[in-house]
């Protein structure tokens, strides 16, 4: 058993990154935009905001999951899940990592942060069963909404069947994550992780209770 000093010892280091953000969809994109100094902060465009007292957030504007998985799969999944799957097949693809091939799929984890999930899910349910009656709540609510689906579906759609977990710990969660994938990689139970944030809380109620 290894002392608790020999374990801080292990190396960690990022071989690959991700990016799905109001600054570009892609890392190159992404970081020219940084580096740049450009905001991604504009207008709002997903709903209407004429009654807000903020009209402005940093919205993702045209991302299309079906560009990154299933068309199938994107129906039956929240926007920042499928953010998450996104930006983690981008992460491998920069890393030069294939799962199965020169990664172990049962030492390669996820652990995503979401501080709400699927909130536009919830709001669209909840508008349903007060329209439509309880029966019109759609089967899949569920598993949408709730915010380990981020890395739950990212390790079924990458591979990883290492260790699969979630932070929920606010506008903290996506660093949280990090750190605790970190610390998982320096106790040896994983060689690899897949691990950030995703969010998608540019939604009426998202903006309103901000």
């Amino acid at each position: 058993m290894e002392s608790l000093m020999e374990v801080q010892q292990h190396r960690v280091v990022v071989t690959g990154i991700g990016v799905i953000s109001a600054l570009g969809e892609d890392l190159p994109t992404f970081w020219s935009n940084l580096t740049a100094g450009k905001s991604g902060i504009r207008p709002i465009t997903r709903f209407d905001a004429t009654d807000y007292t903020s009209r402005i957030a940093g919205e993702v504007v045209d991302f299309d999951p079906n560009r990154y998985m299933d068309p199938k799969l994107a129906r039956k999944t929240a926007r920042f899940t499928q953010m998450a799957v996104a930006a983690s097949n981008m992460a491998l693809q920069d890393a030069g990592l294939k799962i199965g091939e020169n990664a172990d799929p049962l030492r390669t984890g996820v652990f995503v942060g979401s501080g709400v999930g699927g909130i536009e899910v919830i709001e669209e349910q909840i508008i349903t069963m007060h329209t439509r009656g309880p029966k019109r709540i759609s089967p899949f609510f569920v598993p949408m909404m709730i915010a380990n689906m981020g890395a739950g579906v990212v390790g079924i759609e990458t591979g990883a069947k290492g260790p699969n977990l979630a932070t929920v710990s606010a506008c903290a969660s996506g660093a949280h994550a990090l750190g605790e994938a970190m610390n998982l990689l320096r106790c040896g139970r994983a060689e690899v992780m897949l691990s950030g944030g995703a969010e998608a809380a540019v939604s009426p109620s998202g903006i309103g209770g901000f």
